[in-house]
Protein backbone atom coordinates (compact mmCIF):
# COMPACT_ATOMS: atom_id res chain seq x y z
CA UNK A 1 0.00 0.00 0.00
CA UNK A 2 1.52 3.44 -1.24
CA UNK A 3 1.73 6.65 1.24
CA UNK A 4 -1.66 8.22 -0.80
CA UNK A 5 -3.38 5.10 -0.14
CA UNK A 6 -2.62 4.75 3.22
CA UNK A 7 -2.91 8.34 3.94
CA UNK A 8 -6.56 8.39 2.52
CA UNK A 9 -7.93 5.41 3.98
CA UNK A 10 -6.46 6.81 7.60
CA UNK A 11 -6.07 10.44 7.22
CA UNK A 12 -8.48 10.78 10.52
CA UNK A 13 -5.58 8.49 12.85
CA UNK A 14 -2.78 10.46 10.76
CA UNK A 15 -4.47 13.59 11.71
CA UNK A 16 -4.97 13.16 15.21
CA UNK A 17 -1.08 11.62 15.78
CA UNK A 18 0.05 14.85 13.42
CA UNK A 19 -1.60 17.08 16.34
CA UNK A 20 0.01 14.92 19.16
CA UNK A 21 3.33 15.11 17.64
CA UNK A 22 2.79 19.11 17.22
CA UNK A 23 1.50 19.31 21.12
CA UNK A 24 4.57 16.96 22.54
CA UNK A 25 6.95 19.33 20.31
CA UNK A 26 5.74 22.30 21.34
CA UNK A 27 5.56 21.28 24.56
CA UNK A 28 9.02 20.01 24.57
CA UNK A 29 10.81 23.12 23.03
CA UNK A 30 8.83 25.55 25.53
CA UNK A 31 10.53 24.15 28.33
CA UNK A 32 13.47 24.19 26.88
CA UNK A 33 13.39 27.89 25.69
CA UNK A 34 11.85 28.28 29.25
CA UNK A 35 15.10 26.60 31.25
CA UNK A 36 17.64 27.20 28.31
CA UNK A 37 17.46 31.04 28.18
CA UNK A 38 18.03 32.22 31.72
CA UNK A 39 21.13 29.23 31.99
CA UNK A 40 22.44 31.07 28.89
CA UNK A 41 22.49 34.30 30.82
CA UNK A 42 23.55 32.88 34.41
CA UNK A 43 26.32 31.38 32.40
CA UNK A 44 27.08 34.61 30.33
CA UNK A 45 27.47 36.14 33.96
CA UNK A 46 28.71 33.85 36.48
CA UNK A 47 32.00 32.73 34.25
CA UNK A 48 32.55 29.98 36.89
CA UNK A 49 29.26 28.23 36.45
CA UNK A 50 30.01 28.67 32.54
CA UNK A 51 31.87 25.45 31.95
CA UNK A 52 29.92 22.97 34.64
CA UNK A 53 26.82 23.76 32.82
CA UNK A 54 28.04 23.55 29.33
CA UNK A 55 29.44 20.34 30.17
CA UNK A 56 26.56 18.92 31.29
CA UNK A 57 24.06 19.88 28.43
CA UNK A 58 27.09 18.75 25.98
CA UNK A 59 26.97 15.12 27.73
CA UNK A 60 23.54 15.08 27.27
CA UNK A 61 23.53 15.45 23.82
CA UNK A 62 26.31 13.14 23.67
CA UNK A 63 24.43 10.44 25.21
CA UNK A 64 22.19 8.13 22.38
CA UNK A 65 17.96 8.76 22.75
CA UNK A 66 17.10 5.71 23.47
CA UNK A 67 19.38 5.12 26.18
CA UNK A 68 18.62 8.14 27.41
CA UNK A 69 14.87 7.32 26.93
CA UNK A 70 15.84 3.78 28.70
CA UNK A 71 17.28 5.79 31.68
CA UNK A 72 14.11 8.11 32.29
CA UNK A 73 11.53 5.32 31.91
CA UNK A 74 11.90 3.51 35.59
CA UNK A 75 12.18 7.16 36.95
CA UNK A 76 8.88 8.31 34.90
CA UNK A 77 6.92 5.52 33.93
CA UNK A 78 5.82 5.39 30.53
CA UNK A 79 3.39 7.83 28.08
CA UNK A 80 3.91 11.29 27.67
CA UNK A 81 6.07 12.35 30.63
CA UNK A 82 9.38 10.50 29.90
CA UNK A 83 9.07 11.25 25.79
CA UNK A 84 8.86 14.92 26.64
CA UNK A 85 11.63 15.23 29.15
CA UNK A 86 14.14 13.57 27.01
CA UNK A 87 13.47 15.56 24.22
CA UNK A 88 13.65 18.86 26.34
CA UNK A 89 16.73 17.53 27.54
CA UNK A 90 17.69 17.13 24.27
CA UNK A 91 16.96 20.90 23.10
CA UNK A 92 18.96 22.28 25.84
CA UNK A 93 22.02 23.08 24.22
CA UNK A 94 21.29 25.05 20.88
CA UNK A 95 19.75 27.47 23.11
CA UNK A 96 22.10 27.21 26.13
CA UNK A 97 24.61 28.06 23.88
CA UNK A 98 23.26 30.25 21.29
CA UNK A 99 22.15 32.86 24.38
CA UNK A 100 25.48 32.90 25.89
CA UNK A 101 27.39 34.01 22.75
CA UNK A 102 24.99 36.16 21.66
CA UNK A 103 25.46 37.86 25.21
CA UNK A 104 28.83 37.69 24.79
CA UNK A 105 29.90 38.71 21.61
CA UNK A 106 27.68 42.30 22.70
CA UNK A 107 30.69 44.89 22.40
CA UNK A 108 31.93 46.30 25.81
CA UNK A 109 31.75 49.84 24.77
CA UNK A 110 27.88 49.31 23.93
CA UNK A 111 27.48 48.30 27.82
CA UNK A 112 29.67 50.74 29.28
CA UNK A 113 27.64 52.92 27.09
CA UNK A 114 24.13 51.66 28.54
CA UNK A 115 25.59 51.83 32.11
CA UNK A 116 27.00 56.02 31.65
CA UNK A 117 23.59 57.04 31.02
CA UNK A 118 22.20 55.46 34.05
CA UNK A 119 20.87 51.79 33.20
CA UNK A 120 20.49 49.05 36.04
CA UNK A 121 21.62 45.33 35.59
CA UNK A 122 18.71 44.70 34.85
CA UNK A 123 17.82 47.20 32.44
CA UNK A 124 21.06 46.31 30.57
CA UNK A 125 19.75 42.98 30.21
CA UNK A 126 16.39 43.50 29.92
CA UNK A 127 16.38 46.24 27.11
CA UNK A 128 20.00 45.91 25.35
CA UNK A 129 21.61 42.52 25.83
CA UNK A 130 18.65 40.34 25.14
CA UNK A 131 16.98 42.19 22.27
CA UNK A 132 20.79 42.07 20.32
CA UNK A 133 21.40 38.45 21.36
CA UNK A 134 17.45 37.09 19.71
CA UNK A 135 18.87 36.49 16.51
CA UNK A 136 21.20 34.65 17.23
CA UNK A 137 18.84 33.13 20.39
CA UNK A 138 16.12 32.34 17.77
CA UNK A 139 18.66 30.72 15.28
CA UNK A 140 19.52 28.11 18.64
CA UNK A 141 15.98 27.58 18.89
CA UNK A 142 15.35 26.87 15.28
CA UNK A 143 17.71 23.82 15.61
CA UNK A 144 16.31 22.69 18.65
CA UNK A 145 13.00 22.42 17.42
CA UNK A 146 13.65 21.39 13.99
CA UNK A 147 15.60 18.30 15.74
CA UNK A 148 12.61 17.98 18.46
CA UNK A 149 10.33 17.37 15.55
CA UNK A 150 12.27 14.14 14.45
CA UNK A 151 13.51 12.48 18.33
CA UNK A 152 9.86 13.11 19.12
CA UNK A 153 9.21 9.73 17.52
CA UNK A 154 10.55 8.11 20.06
CA UNK A 155 7.33 8.77 21.65
CA UNK A 156 5.85 6.20 20.28
CA UNK A 157 8.65 3.53 21.55
CA UNK A 158 6.64 4.42 25.42
CA UNK A 159 2.91 4.67 24.40
CA UNK A 160 3.49 8.45 23.77
CA UNK A 161 1.35 8.93 20.41
CA UNK A 162 2.73 11.07 17.63
CA UNK A 163 3.93 10.51 14.33
CA UNK A 164 6.67 7.02 15.71
CA UNK A 165 3.67 5.11 15.65
CA UNK A 166 3.12 4.99 12.40
CA UNK A 167 6.61 4.54 11.89
CA UNK A 168 6.99 1.68 14.28
CA UNK A 169 3.95 0.02 13.57
CA UNK A 170 4.85 0.21 9.76
CA UNK A 171 8.36 -1.67 10.52
CA UNK A 172 6.84 -4.03 12.25
CA UNK A 173 4.33 -5.02 9.58
CA UNK A 174 6.69 -4.36 6.73
CA UNK A 175 3.59 -1.56 5.38
CA UNK A 176 6.28 0.96 3.79
CA UNK A 177 2.60 3.33 3.16
CA UNK A 178 2.33 3.39 6.73
CA UNK A 179 6.30 4.08 7.77
CA UNK A 180 5.97 6.60 4.87
CA UNK A 181 2.58 8.34 6.22
CA UNK A 182 4.85 9.02 9.92
CA UNK A 183 8.01 10.12 8.30
CA UNK A 184 6.83 12.47 5.35
CA UNK A 185 4.24 14.44 7.67
CA UNK A 186 7.03 14.47 10.20
CA UNK A 187 9.71 15.88 7.71
CA UNK A 188 6.87 18.40 6.57
CA UNK A 189 6.50 19.42 10.00
CA UNK A 190 10.24 19.95 10.50
CA UNK A 191 10.18 22.35 7.20
CA UNK A 192 7.32 24.05 8.15
CA UNK A 193 8.81 24.64 11.52
CA UNK A 194 11.73 26.00 10.16
CA UNK A 195 10.03 28.26 7.77
CA UNK A 196 7.71 29.76 10.26
CA UNK A 197 10.66 29.91 12.48
CA UNK A 198 12.77 31.84 10.51
CA UNK A 199 10.32 34.61 10.31
CA UNK A 200 10.43 35.40 13.99
CA UNK A 201 14.31 35.31 13.56
CA UNK A 202 13.98 38.01 10.92
CA UNK A 203 11.38 39.86 12.96
CA UNK A 204 13.51 40.10 15.98
CA UNK A 205 16.76 41.06 14.17
CA UNK A 206 16.71 44.93 14.19
CA UNK A 207 15.69 46.42 10.49
CA UNK A 208 18.83 48.93 10.62
CA UNK A 209 21.09 45.18 10.67
CA UNK A 210 19.16 43.32 7.67
CA UNK A 211 20.86 42.96 4.61
CA UNK A 212 20.21 45.23 1.70
CA UNK A 213 18.01 47.56 3.89
CA UNK A 214 19.58 50.45 2.21
CA UNK A 215 16.81 51.53 -0.71
CA UNK A 216 14.88 49.04 0.15
CA UNK A 217 14.03 49.88 3.65
CA UNK A 218 9.79 50.21 2.57
CA UNK A 219 9.81 46.66 1.08
CA UNK A 220 11.42 45.38 4.16
CA UNK A 221 8.74 47.01 6.39
CA UNK A 222 5.47 45.88 4.67
CA UNK A 223 7.58 42.38 4.47
CA UNK A 224 7.62 42.18 7.91
CA UNK A 225 4.15 43.30 8.23
CA UNK A 226 3.42 40.08 6.60
CA UNK A 227 5.31 37.58 8.40
CA UNK A 228 4.14 39.23 11.68
CA UNK A 229 0.29 38.26 10.60
CA UNK A 230 1.69 34.98 9.56
CA UNK A 231 3.82 34.24 12.66
CA UNK A 232 0.57 35.53 14.89
CA UNK A 233 -1.83 33.21 13.17
CA UNK A 234 0.56 30.26 13.39
CA UNK A 235 0.97 30.91 17.34
CA UNK A 236 -2.50 31.59 17.92
CA UNK A 237 -3.59 27.83 16.06
CA UNK A 238 -0.29 26.21 18.48
CA UNK A 239 -2.44 27.77 22.09
CA UNK A 240 -5.51 27.18 20.97
CA UNK A 241 -4.05 23.32 20.10
CA UNK A 242 -2.43 23.41 23.22
CA UNK A 243 -5.36 25.00 25.47
CA UNK A 244 -7.39 22.42 23.80
CA UNK A 245 -5.50 19.82 25.26
CA UNK A 246 -4.74 21.19 28.84
CA UNK A 247 -8.69 21.21 28.65
CA UNK A 248 -8.66 17.72 27.78
CA UNK A 249 -6.72 16.34 30.33
CA UNK A 250 -8.07 18.39 33.19
CA UNK A 251 -11.52 16.99 32.14
CA UNK A 252 -10.80 13.58 31.67
CA UNK A 253 -13.30 10.84 32.99
CA UNK A 254 -11.89 9.89 37.03
CA UNK A 255 -12.79 6.38 35.97
CA UNK A 256 -9.59 5.67 33.67
CA UNK A 257 -7.51 2.74 32.62
CA UNK A 258 -4.44 2.88 31.16
CA UNK A 259 -3.89 -0.56 28.73
CA UNK A 260 -0.52 -0.67 27.12
CA UNK A 261 0.77 -3.78 24.47
CA UNK A 262 4.01 -4.02 22.94
CA UNK A 263 5.44 -3.14 19.50
CA UNK A 264 4.70 -5.89 17.62
CA UNK A 265 1.51 -6.61 15.57
CA UNK A 266 0.01 -9.32 17.71
CA UNK A 267 0.24 -6.78 20.56
CA UNK A 268 -1.29 -3.95 18.79
CA UNK A 269 -4.47 -6.11 17.67
CA UNK A 270 -4.61 -7.43 21.52
CA UNK A 271 -4.16 -3.83 22.86
CA UNK A 272 -7.18 -2.39 20.51
CA UNK A 273 -9.36 -5.15 21.36
CA UNK A 274 -8.92 -4.90 24.97
CA UNK A 275 -9.11 -1.26 24.75
CA UNK A 276 -12.29 -1.47 22.73
CA UNK A 277 -13.83 -3.82 24.50
CA UNK A 278 -13.73 -2.28 28.06
CA UNK A 279 -14.56 0.86 26.57
CA UNK A 280 -17.50 -0.41 24.90
CA UNK A 281 -18.98 -2.25 27.76
CA UNK A 282 -18.05 -0.05 30.93
CA UNK A 283 -18.52 3.22 31.93
CA UNK A 284 -14.01 3.21 31.74
CA UNK A 285 -12.66 5.58 29.82
CA UNK A 286 -9.23 4.09 28.37
CA UNK A 287 -6.11 5.88 28.12
CA UNK A 288 -4.01 3.66 25.29
CA UNK A 289 -0.19 3.22 25.17
CA UNK A 290 0.15 0.90 22.44
CA UNK A 291 3.64 0.14 20.98
CA UNK A 292 4.95 0.77 24.69
CA UNK A 293 8.65 -0.99 24.46
CA UNK A 294 9.26 -4.54 25.52
CA UNK A 295 8.36 -6.71 28.56
CA UNK A 296 10.52 -5.19 31.08
CA UNK A 297 9.14 -1.30 30.48
CA UNK A 298 5.74 -2.69 30.46
CA UNK A 299 6.21 -5.00 33.79
CA UNK A 300 7.83 -1.76 34.94
CA UNK A 301 5.29 0.57 34.34
CA UNK A 302 2.74 -2.06 35.66
CA UNK A 303 4.97 -1.57 39.00
CA UNK A 304 4.70 1.89 39.46
CA UNK A 305 1.11 2.45 38.84
CA UNK A 306 1.69 4.01 35.56
CA UNK A 307 -0.45 0.70 33.19
CA UNK A 308 -3.31 -0.78 34.49
CA UNK A 309 -3.86 -3.51 32.18
CA UNK A 310 -2.05 -5.28 29.22
CA UNK A 311 -1.86 -8.72 27.31
CA UNK A 312 1.51 -10.86 28.20
CA UNK A 313 2.24 -14.68 27.43
CA UNK A 314 2.58 -17.06 30.03
CA UNK A 315 5.94 -18.34 29.06
CA UNK A 316 7.40 -14.47 28.89
CA UNK A 317 6.05 -14.04 32.79
CA UNK A 318 7.27 -17.14 34.01
CA UNK A 319 10.92 -16.50 32.58
CA UNK A 320 11.81 -12.85 31.66
CA UNK A 321 9.84 -11.13 34.60
CA UNK A 322 10.28 -13.73 36.90
CA UNK A 323 13.21 -15.03 36.02
CA UNK A 324 12.42 -18.90 36.06
CA UNK A 325 14.54 -21.49 33.73
CA UNK A 326 12.33 -22.38 31.24
CA UNK A 327 9.98 -25.45 31.56
CA UNK A 328 7.34 -27.03 29.16
CA UNK A 329 4.48 -27.75 31.60
CA UNK A 330 1.76 -25.28 30.85
CA UNK A 331 -0.14 -25.84 33.37
CA UNK A 332 2.47 -25.76 36.78
CA UNK A 333 3.96 -22.67 33.97
CA UNK A 334 0.42 -20.65 34.66
CA UNK A 335 -0.46 -21.36 37.75
CA UNK A 336 3.16 -20.69 39.68
CA UNK A 337 3.17 -17.37 37.67
CA UNK A 338 0.05 -16.32 38.79
CA UNK A 339 0.80 -16.81 42.63
CA UNK A 340 4.01 -15.14 42.29
CA UNK A 341 2.82 -12.36 40.47
CA UNK A 342 0.28 -11.95 42.77
CA UNK A 343 2.54 -11.87 45.57
CA UNK A 344 5.63 -9.47 44.44
CA UNK A 345 3.95 -7.58 42.31
CA UNK A 346 0.06 -7.36 42.90
CA UNK A 347 -0.86 -7.97 39.32
CA UNK A 348 -3.58 -10.18 38.76
CA UNK A 349 -2.56 -12.78 35.81
CA UNK A 350 -6.69 -13.85 34.13
CA UNK A 351 -7.54 -16.59 32.30
CA UNK A 352 -5.44 -17.76 29.44
CA UNK A 353 -6.74 -17.41 26.00
CA UNK A 354 -6.38 -20.99 24.00
CA UNK A 355 -3.46 -19.89 21.50
CA UNK A 356 0.05 -19.99 22.47
CA UNK A 357 2.47 -17.54 20.49
CA UNK A 358 5.27 -19.49 21.20
CA UNK A 359 8.91 -18.89 19.86
CA UNK A 360 9.67 -20.73 16.59
CA UNK A 361 13.02 -20.75 14.49
CA UNK A 362 12.13 -20.60 10.49
CA UNK A 363 14.28 -20.51 7.72
CA UNK A 364 13.45 -20.01 3.48
CA UNK A 365 11.89 -23.14 1.87
CA UNK A 366 15.15 -23.28 -0.26
CA UNK A 367 17.33 -23.66 2.90
CA UNK A 368 14.98 -26.40 4.15
CA UNK A 369 15.59 -28.15 1.47
CA UNK A 370 19.22 -27.30 0.72
CA UNK A 371 19.73 -29.26 4.14
CA UNK A 372 16.69 -31.47 4.80
CA UNK A 373 15.84 -28.70 7.58
CA UNK A 374 12.41 -30.12 9.38
CA UNK A 375 13.21 -30.14 13.31
CA UNK A 376 15.57 -27.58 15.17
CA UNK A 377 18.12 -30.65 16.05
CA UNK A 378 18.57 -30.61 12.37
CA UNK A 379 20.55 -27.64 13.16
CA UNK A 380 23.69 -29.01 15.27
CA UNK A 381 24.69 -30.45 11.48
CA UNK A 382 24.63 -26.86 9.72
CA UNK A 383 23.82 -23.92 12.38
CA UNK A 384 27.46 -23.05 12.31
CA UNK A 385 27.18 -21.90 8.73
CA UNK A 386 24.12 -19.83 9.02
CA UNK A 387 24.24 -16.22 9.64
CA UNK A 388 20.76 -15.36 12.35
CA UNK A 389 18.76 -12.92 12.48
CA UNK A 390 16.33 -12.38 15.37
CA UNK A 391 14.54 -9.78 17.97
CA UNK A 392 16.88 -8.13 21.13
CA UNK A 393 14.76 -9.50 23.16
CA UNK A 394 15.11 -12.93 21.96
CA UNK A 395 18.67 -12.35 21.61
CA UNK A 396 18.97 -11.49 25.48
CA UNK A 397 16.73 -13.92 27.40
CA UNK A 398 16.84 -17.39 28.84
CA UNK A 399 14.50 -18.67 26.37
CA UNK A 400 16.04 -17.08 23.70
CA UNK A 401 19.20 -17.27 21.87
CA UNK A 402 21.32 -18.55 24.53
CA UNK A 403 18.95 -21.52 26.02
CA UNK A 404 18.62 -23.13 22.95
CA UNK A 405 22.02 -22.87 22.29
CA UNK A 406 22.80 -24.82 25.04
CA UNK A 407 19.87 -26.82 24.79
CA UNK A 408 20.29 -28.15 21.27
CA UNK A 409 24.05 -28.01 21.41
CA UNK A 410 24.98 -25.29 17.88
CA UNK A 411 25.94 -22.26 17.70
CA UNK A 412 25.02 -19.69 14.52
CA UNK A 413 27.77 -18.24 12.54
CA UNK A 414 26.64 -14.94 14.17
CA UNK A 415 23.31 -13.84 15.21
CA UNK A 416 22.45 -9.99 14.82
CA UNK A 417 19.55 -8.03 16.58
CA UNK A 418 16.89 -7.12 14.06
CA UNK A 419 13.77 -5.95 15.93
CA UNK A 420 10.44 -5.94 13.81
CA UNK A 421 9.35 -7.24 10.25
CA UNK A 422 12.70 -6.06 9.50
CA UNK A 423 14.37 -9.63 9.83
CA UNK A 424 11.93 -11.32 7.49
CA UNK A 425 13.30 -8.87 5.06
CA UNK A 426 16.72 -9.65 5.54
CA UNK A 427 16.08 -13.08 5.82
CA UNK A 428 14.15 -12.79 2.41
CA UNK A 429 17.20 -10.44 0.69
CA UNK A 430 20.11 -13.68 2.12
CA UNK A 431 21.53 -11.42 4.61
CA UNK A 432 20.21 -13.99 7.37
CA UNK A 433 19.29 -17.59 6.60
CA UNK A 434 17.00 -18.01 9.90
CA UNK A 435 15.02 -15.71 12.54
CA UNK A 436 13.32 -15.99 15.31
CA UNK A 437 9.39 -16.04 15.17
CA UNK A 438 6.03 -16.38 16.62
CA UNK A 439 3.65 -19.35 16.09
CA UNK A 440 0.90 -17.28 14.90
CA UNK A 441 2.87 -14.66 13.03
CA UNK A 442 0.64 -13.94 9.84
CA UNK A 443 4.10 -13.19 8.05
CA UNK A 444 5.14 -16.87 7.79
CA UNK A 445 2.43 -17.38 5.32
CA UNK A 446 3.68 -13.87 3.55
CA UNK A 447 7.15 -15.16 2.83
CA UNK A 448 6.16 -18.96 3.03
CA UNK A 449 9.00 -19.70 5.87
CA UNK A 450 9.53 -23.42 7.23
CA UNK A 451 8.90 -23.52 10.96
CA UNK A 452 11.19 -26.09 12.41
CA UNK A 453 9.71 -28.63 15.13
CA UNK A 454 10.81 -27.70 18.31
CA UNK A 455 11.48 -31.42 19.16
CA UNK A 456 13.37 -31.08 22.50
CA UNK A 457 9.90 -28.71 23.75
CA UNK A 458 13.42 -26.03 24.73
CA UNK A 459 10.79 -23.40 24.56
CA UNK A 460 7.83 -22.92 27.49
CA UNK A 461 3.89 -22.52 26.77
CA UNK A 462 2.87 -19.04 25.58
CA UNK A 463 -0.45 -18.58 26.48
CA UNK A 464 -1.93 -15.16 25.72
CA UNK A 465 -2.59 -13.92 29.13
CA UNK A 466 -4.85 -10.48 30.51
CA UNK A 467 -1.81 -8.78 33.36
CA UNK A 468 -4.66 -6.17 35.20
CA UNK A 469 -3.64 -4.26 38.47
CA UNK A 470 -5.32 -6.04 42.00
CA UNK A 471 -6.13 -2.73 42.84
CA UNK A 472 -7.97 -2.21 39.47
CA UNK A 473 -10.16 -5.64 39.61
CA UNK A 474 -11.00 -4.52 42.80
CA UNK A 475 -12.66 -1.12 41.85
CA UNK A 476 -13.90 -2.56 38.84
CA UNK A 477 -14.82 -6.12 39.51
CA UNK A 478 -16.74 -6.50 36.22
CA UNK A 479 -13.53 -6.69 34.14
CA UNK A 480 -12.10 -9.80 35.11
CA UNK A 481 -15.04 -11.72 33.66
CA UNK A 482 -14.95 -8.84 30.49
CA UNK A 483 -12.01 -10.23 30.00
CA UNK A 484 -11.98 -14.24 30.11
CA UNK A 485 -14.78 -13.58 27.82
CA UNK A 486 -13.01 -11.98 25.24
CA UNK A 487 -9.96 -14.41 25.62
CA UNK A 488 -11.42 -17.66 25.70
CA UNK A 489 -12.30 -17.45 22.07
CA UNK A 490 -8.79 -16.16 20.57
CA UNK A 491 -7.25 -20.41 19.50
CA UNK A 492 -4.19 -19.76 17.66
CA UNK A 493 -6.00 -20.06 14.07
CA UNK A 494 -7.83 -17.30 14.79
CA UNK A 495 -4.98 -15.31 16.21
CA UNK A 496 -3.33 -16.56 12.94
CA UNK A 497 -5.70 -14.89 10.44
CA UNK A 498 -5.79 -11.51 12.46
CA UNK A 499 -2.29 -11.44 12.55
CA UNK A 500 -2.09 -12.20 8.37
CA UNK A 501 -4.93 -9.17 7.91
CA UNK A 502 -2.76 -6.83 8.87
CA UNK A 503 0.72 -7.80 8.09
CA UNK A 504 -0.36 -8.96 4.22
CA UNK A 505 -3.31 -7.25 3.80
CA UNK A 506 -2.94 -4.02 5.30
CA UNK A 507 -5.49 -3.71 7.53
CA UNK A 508 -4.64 -1.41 10.70
CA UNK A 509 -5.07 -3.38 14.15
CA UNK A 510 -8.12 -0.71 15.29
CA UNK A 511 -10.03 -2.39 12.17
CA UNK A 512 -8.87 -6.01 12.35
CA UNK A 513 -9.56 -5.28 16.50
CA UNK A 514 -13.14 -3.59 15.72
CA UNK A 515 -14.47 -6.26 12.98
CA UNK A 516 -12.96 -9.01 15.53
CA UNK A 517 -15.10 -7.72 18.48
CA UNK A 518 -18.53 -7.31 16.33
CA UNK A 519 -18.14 -10.55 14.90
CA UNK A 520 -17.84 -12.12 17.91
CA UNK A 521 -21.06 -10.06 19.35
CA UNK A 522 -18.69 -8.77 22.28
CA UNK A 523 -19.43 -5.14 20.98
CA UNK A 524 -22.12 -4.06 18.78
Amino acid sequence: MGIFDYMIQNYSQVGSLLLEHIRLTAVAVGLAILVGVPLGIIISYVKALNKPIMGATNLIQAVPSMALLGFAIPLLGIGTLPAVIVVFLYSLLPIVKNTYIGISQIKSGTIEAAKGIGMTRAQILWRVQLPLTLPVLMAGVRISAVTAVGLMTIAAFIGAGGLGFLVFSGISSVNNGMIMAGAVPACILALFIDWILSYVEDLVTPISLQPNVVGNKESLLHSRKRKKWTVGVVVALVVVLLGNSAYGALAKNDKMIRVGSKQFTEQLILGNMLSELIEKNTDLEVEKHLGAGGTQVLYSAMNSNDLDAYIEYTGTVYVDMLKHTPKSDAKAVYEESKAELAEKSNIQMLEAAPFSNTYTLAVSEELANEYNLTKMSDLARVGSNLHAGTTLEFLNREDGLAGVNEAYGFKFKDAKGIDGATRYVALENGTVQIVDAFSTDGLLKKYNLVVLEDDKQFFPPYYGVPLVREEVLEEHPELAPLINKMMERLDTKTMQALNYAVDVEHKSPEEVAHEYLVNEGLVK
